[in-house]
């Protein structure tokens, strides 16, 4: 009977073998990749983290793979994705400080894929000096500034308003736009039905289906500048969300907690923070009619991404490569405190000729159930949802805690893919990836984080190791400690009664400083 039992499970030994076998090797089974990252996306701004609004494509993803409840960008968009981009700290690629610079002594997810054999493919935001053409990737669409107008990024076309744009140096209209190797400054689309994220995507889906006889696999970098501010979205969008958020900050905060707990997303553990909106019935009816206006152009604005990540993963299934592609979806900061108000003052919240941004008091309810926002060191600004989905590899509706980083992402790509990532490169020295594999967290392990990580943008501060995570926001204030296992959500501070660890955290964040290189 042993025999027997041998000989029946040998097909299963050798099946395993093989996936593990293509993993490690790199065969041509290697699965194409696509990475989406959002712009000042709250953590609970997507249905399956919380959300009410209509996210059933991002729902599917999170509900068929992994949702990480520990995942960290930078709190700002530009370090973010550079560190997204190069598995580097924005402070060892010299893009702490601004994006005006070349990325220095880091190589990016084209240039170290390319090396696996893969197409390469960008659409979207940059917030960077070079085209990423020079770059590593095969083909380039998208803003390479921070943000646009999301109907019109460029000049006013004829029988339009003015588009509200934001200028630079005193100079509008110079967000720089490239098409593959051509930049144009400014972009203005011929095309009426423009809209960034949709455009966006209709990229990406010309080159998929450019590429689709192509026996090498694919990378496509999906970086969309939704939600980010202006607040603009199409009216039939906004149309859903008619009246959904009349009743103001706390009910739908306390919604969405509630919706997190049932889910599973989070346990009782994650205290909701104490809340920092105003009262809505503090509000006077104009001020509460324009707040909810705000918000209903802000979740179209999310409707829309979702309805387009729908259409990728129509074209994945039509192609019949859904089964083979890895799929990763992150926001490069928390929902954004900042306000910007440029254009017509007679433009109406959600149109092409008014500039309107989120503000606190809803980016508090986005941020749920974490404390503060964008360009803060504290969870709300810089706990990223990620969804992880990858059929037959990632099991279905699971979660995981562990404490991650945008670093992770190169150093996971390159295990997955057997990638080559150098020592030198165009002759200049590479800086080693810093991040950690999430290749055995994919696969059900439970693995603990080697190194601290590290956060330092603007007034912020912060180090993670082992459980503890130190955090002030401003050089001239005290730390506070958590104990980020037992309180995710920051609202017991022990740095009073545990001086000592804070003395040991502190240190390691000072000789990080330290080994930082001088640009």
């Amino acid at each position: 009977m042993k025999h027997y039992s041998i000989i029946f499970l040998l097909p299963v030994f050798l099946f395993l073998y093989s996936c593990n076998s293509n993993l490690q090797k790199g065969t041509s089974k290697k699965p194409n990749i696509i990475l989406i990252s959002t712009d000042d996306l709250g953590w609970s701004d997507i249905g399956c983290y919380g959300s009410e609004g209509q996210t059933p494509n991002l729902d599917k993803l999170g509900e068929g793979g992994m949702r990480f409840t520990a995942f960290h960008n930078t709190s700002k968009c530009f370090p973010s994705r550079a560190c997204l981009l190069t598995g580097v700290y924005a402070q060892q690629s010299n893009y702490h400080k601004g994006f005006n610079t070349p990325l220095t002594n880091a190589v990016t997810l084209g240039e170290v894929l390319r090396t696996a054999g893969y197409i390469t493919l960008w659409s979207g935001k940059h917030h960077g000096l070079e085209n990423p053409i020079t770059r590593g990737f095969d083909r380039y669409y998208g803003l390479k500034e921070g943000a646009c107008n999301h109907f019109n990024p460029g000049i006013q076309r004829p029988g339009e308003g003015v588009p509200a744009r934001k200028g630079r140096n005193g100079i509008k209209n110079k967000r720089a736009w490239c098409i593959d190797s051509v930049m144009y400054t400014p972009y203005t689309p011929k095309e009426k039905d423009f809209y960034t994220t949709d455009y966006f995507t209709n990229y990406a889906l010309d080159w998929l289906e450019e590429y689709k006889n192509e026996e090498n696999p694919f990378f496509l970098y999906l970086a969309y500048t939704a939600p980010h501010d202006p607040l603009m979205a199409w009216p039939e969008d906004i149309a859903k969300y008619n009246g959904k958020y009349d009743e103001g900050y706390e009910i739908i905060r306390k919604a969405r907690y509630k919706k997190q707990l049932e889910m599973g997303l989070i346990d009782e553990k994650y205290k909701l923070s104490n809340a920092t909106y105003t009262n809505w019935n503090d509000l006077d009816d104009s001020i509460r009619i324009a707040e909810t206006k705000k918000m209903e152009v802000y979740a179209a604005m999310i409707d829309r991404l979702d309805q387009n990540i729908g259409r990728v993963l129509s074209k994945l299934k039509e192609l019949e490569k859904d089964e083979n592609t890895l799929i990763i979806f992150v926001s490069d900061n928390g929902a954004s405190a900042e306000m910007v108000r440029l254009g017509d003052d007679y433009g109406e919240i959600g149109t092409m000729t008014l500039w309107s941004s989120l503000g606190k008091n809803w980016a508090n309810v986005g941020n749920t159930p974490f404390r503060y926002y964008k360009n803060f060191s504290y969870e709300g600004g810089i706990n990223t949802p990620l969804i992880a989905y990858w059929p037959g590899k990632i099991q279905a509706n699971t979660f995981s805690e562990f404490p991650g980083h945008f670093i992770d992402l190169m150093a996971t790509f390159v295990d997955i893919t057997n990638a080559d990532y150098p020592e030198v490169f165009n002759n200049k020295e590479i800086t080693p990836m810093q991040g950690q594999s999430l290749l055995p967290v994919f696969m059900g392990e439970n693995p603990v984080r080697k190194k601290p990580i590290f956060w330092e943008w603007q007034d912020g501060s912060a180090v993670y190791y082992e459980s503890y995570k130190l955090v002030k926001e401003g050089f001239d204030k005290p730390w506070d400690l958590y104990n980020i296992g037992l309180d995710p959500t920051e609202t017991n501070n022990l740095a009073k009664q545990n001086p000592e660890k804070v003395k040991e955290l502190e240190k390691l964040f000072s000789d990080w400083e330290a080994s930082l290189p001088e640009f």
